[in-house]
């Protein structure tokens, strides 16, 4: 057979297999993927606005001291501020007899983390301290993880499942001097509903990187610069530490 022969006849026999029969056959999996199947996952929510300050750098410290443990973790960190979402609607769908959910099913951007959320093997959440509260975003947050857990028939507290919870805070104010409520009243629904969460706290943060383009003169930009030169490190280092002792926790 000549190869002008030989070319035709491979060609003939190609175009006689039908189409529909490739997908099928080239990109079917025989066999799951083991380590996809036995990977955990870590939600880590940031509830400050600014993308490289404080809490920003705590949550990523949270991230890093997780993958250190060398385990099949996957860890997914969303930034409430970049999200169009609301806070609880009070449409009652996750309380309607029986379709009662323990995850909230108004539909906004916020619904998909929501859901990965129920799924994940822990939870790290984190927040600048304003007016003694978590922001805005974070609350509104919590309102829409929370209230589909809350039982209006017992007054349960009931999460998909059981995790580990991890809770930062970033604030102005010093160990001894400081009005932060914390989480307030939800940090007791997490407890309730996921697990008591370890708190790590980072106080008398800086407020911004240039002190003197700010009306801040009620600070001394010396005082918060030799307190953040002797804590910050081990501030980073407690937040490392912690994403670690939960990444162990899970494995």
């Amino acid at each position: 057979m000549n190869r002008r022969q030989f070319v035709k006849d491979v060609a003939m026999a190609v175009a006689a297999i039908p189409v529909l029969s490739w997908p099928l056959t080239l990109f079917a999996d025989p066999q799951p993927n083991n380590k996809h199947k036995n990977m955990k996952t870590i939600m880590i929510i940031d509830g400050g606005p600014r993308r490289n300050m404080n809490t920003a750098q705590m949550l990523q410290k949270v991230a890093e001291g997780a993958l250190s443990v060398g385990k099949e973790i996957e860890v997914k960190t969303v930034r409430l501020y970049d999200l169009d979402y609301k806070g609880c609607m009070s449409c009652m769908a996750c309380k309607i007899k029986g379709k009662a959910s323990n995850v909230c099913k108004f539909k906004d951007a916020l619904t998909p983390i929501l859901e990965e959320i129920a799924q994940a093997d822990g939870l790290v959440m984190g927040s600048p301290i304003y007016f003694g509260d978590v922001t805005g975003q974070m609350r509104t947050f919590l309102e829409r993880l929370a209230f589909p857990w809350l039982s209006y028939n017992d007054y349960s507290m009931t999460a998909p499942k059981k995790m580990p919870v991890i809770l930062i805070e970033t604030m102005n104010g010093t160990p001894e001097r400081n009005n932060s409520n914390g989480y307030g009243s939800m940090k007791y629904c997490i407890s309730a509903a996921l697990g008591e969460p370890e708190r790590v706290v980072a106080y008398n943060t800086y407020q911004v990187k240039d002190y003197s383009r700010f009306e801040l003169a009620g600070f001394s930009e010396e005082m918060k610069r030799q307190y953040r030169d002797e804590h910050w490190e081990e501030d980073l280092q407690k937040a490392f530490d912690a994403g670690k002792r939960m990444a162990e926790s899970i494995g």
